[in-house]
């Protein structure tokens, strides 16, 4: 009996296994042997446009039908101004497709020596990624370099991607190379791949794609219980998380790291629960920020949904609209985190009007 999405599996697996070594070079090359002006983001920006490049460059030769929704688009690196960022993404793309073939890797999608792109081809490959969405058939969503501080701080980042059909995630991958296989032993051996497919359940792999590991999450044990959270409390109310921890009457310290990293902890077992609650009035969470977690922790065990109780949509659009939060926790857990979340919240806006009103 055959597999729903297997070859979608093999080629995210690749994609984004490759996108990974990219990223990995980019930091080497451009941020860990250079000195950078404090708020230089721009091997940020290297690594965005040339890991989407590379990840919709291998799409158009796999799935030559399937549009994508991705975060970049290259209009600047087609103006005259942009020649020298478009010479620097154009060459590391190059150096990633045409690396040598590795496990799972099929050379017809564009890979492996002698697959170099012309420049017109890659900044058309970034381009593909203006898809606006929907409710029905095939997307696949990329998110090139989720966790852009924890990528030039050499912390926690991740590429991410994600087939998307008929508004339901079906496949995800999430490649993390700085994140060690065991978060208990973070001097050991780092670079995982996490992957899941509906109804098929979610594996760890090797950044080279080797050692498949079934991920599942562990019960809920309130003395070892803990939140992982964002570093930057600009991207989630570090207060919030500690008022629910309050409630919960939990005694262990937040996780903290950057990206999407948080959702493959979460579905191998480090940590309770991933809270995402929104510090900006009106903000709307990217489709690519969750797309390839959520399935992670509903493959392994989990629950995901918004701080009202309500499922992630995925077809809205390149947002997930009025989605408000993200609660992703173990099952047996998520009714009482859900109604701390709400009491907290329902705090939180009394107060906010008492301030407003004083």
């Amino acid at each position: 009996m055959s597999l729903a999405y297997t070859t979608e599996k093999q080629f995210a697996i690749s994609a984004v296994r490759r996108a990974c070594l990219l990223t990995s070079s980019v930091f080497n090359k451009l941020v860990k042997n250079e000195t950078l002006v404090k708020g230089d983001k721009s091997p940020v920006t290297v690594g965005d446009f040339s890991a989407q490049a590379v990840i919709s460059s291998m799409l158009h030769r796999a799935f030559p039908d399937d549009p994508i929704v991705g975060e970049e688009d290259a209009a600047d690196l087609r103006a005259a101004s942009g020649a020298s960022l478009r010479d620097r993404i154009v060459e590391l793309a190059n150096e990633a497709l045409t690396a040598e073939l590795g496990i799972g890797d099929i050379a017809e999608w564009g890979i492996g020596p002698g697959s170099e792109q012309s420049v017109d081809n890659l900044l058309d490959a970034i381009d593909r990624g203006n898809h606006e969405g929907g409710r029905n058939g095939r997307m696949w969503t990329i998110d090139p370099i989720d966790g852009t501080k924890g990528f030039l701080r050499g912390e926690q980042y991740a590429v991410c991607l994600a087939l998307i059909v008929d508004a339901q995630v079906q496949v995800g991958v999430l490649g993390c190379p700085n994140l060690p296989l065991n978060l208990s032993k973070p001097d050991e051996d780092k670079g995982c791949l996490f992957v899941a497919v509906r109804g098929q359940g979610a594996q760890q792999l090797k950044l080279t794609g080797a050692d498949p590991i079934p991920l599942t999450m562990p019960p809920y044990t309130p003395s070892s219980f803990s939140f992982l959270e964002s570093v930057e409390a600009a991207h989630s109310s570090h207060s919030t998380s500690s008022r629910i921890s309050a409630i919960l009457g939990l005694t262990q310290p937040p996780i903290r790291m950057d990206s999407q990293a948080k959702y493959g902890c979460l579905a191998r077992g480090d940590g309770g629960a991933y809270m995402r609650m929104p510090t900006g009035v009106g903000y709307k969470e990217k489709i690519w920020d969750h797309a390839t977690g959520s399935l992670l922790v509903t493959e392994s065990g989990g629950v995901i949904t918004d701080s009202r109780g309500l499922p992630l949509d995925f077809g809205l659009g390149r947002t997930l609209g009025d989605n408000y939060g993200v609660i992703a926790t173990v099952k047996d857990a998520h009714a009482k985190l859900l109604s701390a979340v709400q009491e907290v919240v329902k705090q939180e806006q009394e107060e906010a009007k008492k301030s407003k009103a004083s």
